[in-house]
């Protein structure tokens, strides 16, 4: 039995949908929801402007045929889910948005945002319900949240909906990058709703009607920078220290402990306080970012409103895996011309955002100095992690920087990545084969020897081995006997080298075009290749006998099919 504990409508100031007025924090919400209500019953929900709060009652619209398409096993045993449950009625009804559940008060939160470098005014959550906090068998504090159930009162002029396609890649990849280890939502469930929707998926003026979807995602919270950007810029200070000490008490309860003298649970929060929290959002943000960039992920729209409070990966629309090594590659066409989220760019993008989120929670300070000290922070924790994370991935122990005399690991890694932007090289297989690579062999081979080698064993991660093969294959051999040099004074085995690189170097990973291919099969009728897809997505790292072709390389015919490479954000 799910257990609701709705902190955040009862502890923070809402909107009352009967007269459009904020109701205060901690009094009974006037929108009544008793079992069994569906949204059918209740008022329309028109598009405004909201003041004064932080989030509007809102509940989904009610699918005619609601049919479960997938489910993550992990995180509904995570929620106190069973087997049974989730193959009832009862559950697809109310992961649906057909029929509420005893405790559940959906709501929508309102939020601002940067979008693309520009003040975007109110946001909010647009085709987002959040049904509810539940508080799990271990103590553990869950938002449940439908993406695609129907409008909000921040919808603006889109319908709140989602098709398939679009819920199908979002619970792929929500599940998948949880399995590659970075920080993320979940997902839950996916349900088709027996509905279509209209969306124009290009905007190129040629809208057609499609399956309509809804996922069920799953975070401790749901709030992200743009909660607190809206206050700031109405310069709505009593909220917006509202909003940062419950998300302080609630996420970050650590930092009232650990801080001397304000250890009472109804202390009056600090600019100390404040500083460590904001420092270790900074902390938290680098070490995702560097996982992005472990795994080759590009997210595809990082505005400050797609950011989240707790470093998590949060909300899935254009995003993408690097084929061939690009750093300039963005998957959203959005952002073709100026690829300011394209993958090379994420660790300044999440730093200028970071600095967005600062001049937010700028007036709970008396001076900037804290703030600087954690977007320091930030830098500091991105060089420690990335240079880890290299190590890791090349089979070191550690990362062993240079100095004036010795040339250190950063010249190894810089080679490296030469070495795959030059040839189109797939970073995901290229590590991978590195891995397998006979190292030991290195020093006993001629030059002609190495490069024979290095052609035959790399040539299934490279797209143009004909054209641009021999060169390659010269600059290749040349790295590895530098690479070689350095595994020595490891003093490992080629097999010990292997086992540390793949456990941090996936062999699968969601490539756009095997998600097409689910959903090609998805809207048919047949979910077995989206089933197919997400098992093999749960176990990333091994080596998984018959399932070989979700660790393939994008075919040919994928690299200019829409949905294979370049998304919209309707996507």
């Amino acid at each position: 039995m799910l257990v609701f504990d709705n902190r955040f409508v009862r502890e923070l100031p809402g909107e009352d949908a009967r007269n459009d007025t904020p109701h205060s924090a901690g009094t009974d919400p006037k929108v009544p929801f008793p079992p069994d209500t569906t949204a059918s019953e209740l008022s329309p929900i028109e598009s405004r402007q909201v003041f004064g709060a932080c989030y509007s009652w809102a509940t989904p619209k009610p699918p005619s045929q609601p049919k479960l398409l997938a489910y993550s096993k992990e995180v509904a045993e995570r929620l106190g889910m069973d087997d049974a449950f989730i193959h009832s009625d009862a559950f697809r009804l109310a992961f649906s948005g057909h029929t509420l559940l005893p405790g559940m008060q959906p709501f929508a939160m309102c939020y601002g945002g940067h979008q693309f470098g520009h003040w975007a005014g109110q946001l909010g959550d647009g085709r987002a319900i959040n049904l509810g906090e539940i508080v799990n068998a271990h103590g553990e504090r869950w938002m449940l949240q439908l993406k695609g159930s129907g409008p909000t009162p921040y919808s603006r002029r889109a319908d709140g909906f989602a098709v398939l396609r679009s819920s199908l890649r979002e619970f792929l990849c929500s599940e998948a990058m949880h399995h590659l280890g970075v920080p993320t939502t979940r997902a839950l469930s996916l349900i088709q709703t027996g509905d279509w929707v209209v969306r124009d998926m290009f905007y190129d003026g040629r809208p057609r009607l499609e399956p309509g979807a809804i996922i069920c995602r799953v975070a401790p919270t749901f709030v992200r920078f743009g909660n607190f950007e809206i206050f700031a810029a109405r310069k709505d200070i009593a909220n917006l220290r509202k909003i940062v000490d419950y998300v302080i008490r609630v996420d970050y309860p650590n930092l009232i402990e650990n801080t001397p003298n304000r250890a009472a649970p109804k202390t009056e929060l600090n600019a100390e306080i404040y500083a460590a929290w904001f420092e270790e959002i900074c902390r938290r943000t680098a070490t995702m970012i560097v996982h992005w960039m472990r795994v080759g992920f590009v997210h595809g729209v990082m505005n400050t409103d797609n950011m989240s409070i707790l470093g998590l990966t949060i909300d899935y629309g254009p995003y993408g895996w690097l084929e061939d090594y690009d750093p300039s590659w963005t998957p959203n066409t959005t952002d073709f011309e100026g690829r300011r989220y394209c993958y090379g760019q994420q660790p300044q993008i999440a730093y200028w955002n970071l600095a967005q989120l600062a001049n937010a929670i700028a007036p709970l300070f008396t001076e900037s100095e804290p703030l600087q000290v954690g977007l320091h922070a930030y830098m500091n924790q991105l060089q420690s992690d990335w240079n880890q994370c290299m190590a890791n991935k090349l089979g070191l122990a550690a990362f062993k920087p240079g100095d004036q005399s010795v040339a250190g690991d950063e010249s190894l890694c810089e080679a490296f990545f030469d070495l795959l932007k030059a040839a189109e090289i797939d970073m995901t297989l290229f590590y991978r084969l590195l891995a397998d690579y006979p190292l030991e062999a290195v020093g006993n081979q001629s030059t002609e020897e190495r490069v024979a080698t290095v052609r035959e064993h790399f040539a299934p991660a490279m797209y143009r081995d004909a054209d641009q093969g021999p060169a390659w294959s010269v600059q290749c051999a040349r790295w590895l006997v530098s690479y070689a040099e350095r595994i020595v004074t490891e003093k490992i085995s080629d097999s010990l080298r292997r086992d540390r690189m793949n456990r941090v170097n996936p062999k699968v990973v969601l490539r756009n075009y095997l998600a097409q291919i689910a959903i090609d099969a998805a809207e048919a009728g047949d979910n077995s290749e989206l089933l197919a897809l997400h098992d093999a997505l749960r176990r990333p790292y091994d080596d998984q006998p018959g399932k070989e072709r979700f660790a393939e390389k994008r075919p040919e015919w994928a690299r200019q099919r829409p949905g294979c490479s370049m998304l919209s954000c309707s996507s």
